[in-house]
């Protein structure tokens, strides 16, 4: 049954990967990536479970931290000109 659950994560990391290659704008495309990070981190718990070791899940946990941070410092990067105060031409600094 786990190796049907890793098969299906696999299939839906490929899928979220296609995605976010193909996806019509940034924002789309962030969000692939950031459902890739999600399944990448189910699929380390599914590891861990199938193998028998206890201490990969405190692993993916970190791995879900580093791909919230990630996520949300790339769309806070990407709305950066609404956070700069704009001058006096009017463009933004």
């Amino acid at each position: 049954m786990l190796i049907a659950a890793v098969t299906a994560l696999l299939v839906a990391m490929a899928l979220a990967l296609v995605r976010a290659f193909l996806g019509p704008r940034l924002y789309n495309r962030v969000l692939a990536i950031n459902v890739f990070g999600t399944k990448t981190v189910l699929f380390i718990a599914v590891v861990g479970a199938i193998s028998g070791r206890p201490y990969i899940f405190e692993i993916a946990l970190l791995y879900a931290l580093v791909n919230f941070v990630t996520t949300v410092a790339v769309l806070r990067l990407t709305h950066i000109d609404e956070l700069l105060p704009e001058t006096d031409e009017g463009n933004a600094r």
